[in-house]
């Protein structure tokens, strides 16, 4: 007897007709299956890079409990909260672009590693070198910079000690980094603050094997260092936001599809081996064929509020969240807050501007 094929009994997204080319790109079907549930009152902790901020934003308008330890201040007005760092992420520590940096940052917390470098200057004010965009006046004096990197240290390791999820969105591959101590920074130095010598720093491109463990050491920093018990699951995505500039010496479309293959490689791997990561596939819903590029802007780098939309929709969908009517409905039009959002949901956060850094480096093109 004839062996049946072992494709004859496969499910419709198994093959590229029936999963993409018949699917709607505005209500992706079985792209995404959770690996756990995350419910509304779970303590979830957000950062990342850019993209980062759509997701945590997202969240809370639907009611979810994304933690945040160091909230504005009360005479902060909302419209100013993401110039100076507030209400983007569950701390003030600005975009994370790369694995290293999250690593980097929470062996800091846990007092296991200390930065090389700190302190930033320009035109006669300090800066957090790791975080050199909260500050965008930079502040009087280096000990006053020390101070505030110290309270902001102590913020993020309660975050870390006491988070249910996390949702980090991987960003890059590429970095600045300081030799001497191995120091990684969220932006070349002299960008934002700091004098650029080729002397002190180097550019790395992290390969996969570096970023996945980097990743692996971070949960196991994360795990070893909390009280028991205090289970936390992880969530991962890929920002698919291209690279604004490369240094690689390849030509930027070969970076960015490097270094997005190479994160979106760590990520499905880290998934694949761990029972408390999972993947979600943001990446795909907004950079895949399927969307015919209607989920970007005209710069064809920042994603449109359509494609956030759908990403998020699918997303809460799965997570057992009634988002109301489909994302064929409301296409085109920018998401108004939910019945659960709450007073506490900034103006900041109601705008779709994102604060990225890496914009910055446009200045350079000739």
């Amino acid at each position: 007897m004839k062996a049946r094929s072992p494709y004859a009994d496969l499910p419709g997204k198994a093959f590229w007709r029936t999963g993409v080319v018949d699917q709607s790109p505005l209500r992706p079907k079985d792209l995404y299956t959770r690996k756990f549930r995350i419910d509304k009152d779970a303590r979830i902790v957000a950062a990342g890079s850019c993209f980062a901020q759509h997701i945590s934003r997202h969240l809370k308008r639907n009611g979810f409990a994304v933690v945040d330890v160091e909230p504005a201040p009360e005479h902060l007005p909302a419209e100013l909260h993401h110039r100076y760092g507030y209400s983007m992420y569950s701390g003030r520590f600005g975009n994370i672009y790369t694995m290293r940096q999250l690593l980097q940052l929470a062996q800091e917390a846990f007092g296991t590693r200390a930065p090389g470098e700190v302190v930033w200057t320009k035109g006669g004010a300090y800066y957090d070198a790791l975080r050199p965009s909260v500050e965008p006046d930079g502040l009087a004096s280096a000990e006053e910079v020390l101070i505030h990197r110290k309270h902001h240290v102590r913020k993020v390791r309660d975050m870390f000690l006491n988070a249910e999820v996390m949702i980090f969105t991987l960003g890059l591959t590429e970095a600045w980094v300081h030799k001497d101590s191995g120091t990684v920074f969220p932006t070349v130095p002299g960008l934002i603050a700091g004098e650029f010598s080729s002397d002190a720093y180097e550019f790395r491109n992290f390969e996969f094997a570096e970023i996945l463990a980097d990743f692996n050491a971070f949960r196991e920093l994360i795990r070893s260092s909390r009280p028991e018990p205090k289970p936390v699951n992880f969530l991962l995505t890929v920002s698919p936001v291209p690279l604004t500039a490369t240094n690689s010496g390849d030509h930027v479309l070969s970076a960015t599809t490097y270094s997005k293959s190479v994160l979106r490689s760590v990520a499905g791997q880290l998934a694949k081996n761990h029972a408390d990561i999972d993947y979600f596939p943001s990446f795909e819903i907004i950079n895949n064929c399927w969307s015919r590029g209607i989920f970007y802007e005209n710069n064809m780098r920042s994603v449109a509020a359509e494609g956030v939309e759908v990403a998020m929709t699918t997303f809460l969908r799965e997570h057992g969240v009634d988002v109301g009517a489909a994302p064929e409905a409301r296409a085109g039009a920018p998401q108004a807050p939910t019945a659960a959002a709450t007073e506490a949901i900034s103006a900041a956060e109601q705008s779709d501007d994102l604060v990225c850094e890496e914009l910055l480096l446009e200045a350079f093109v000739k």
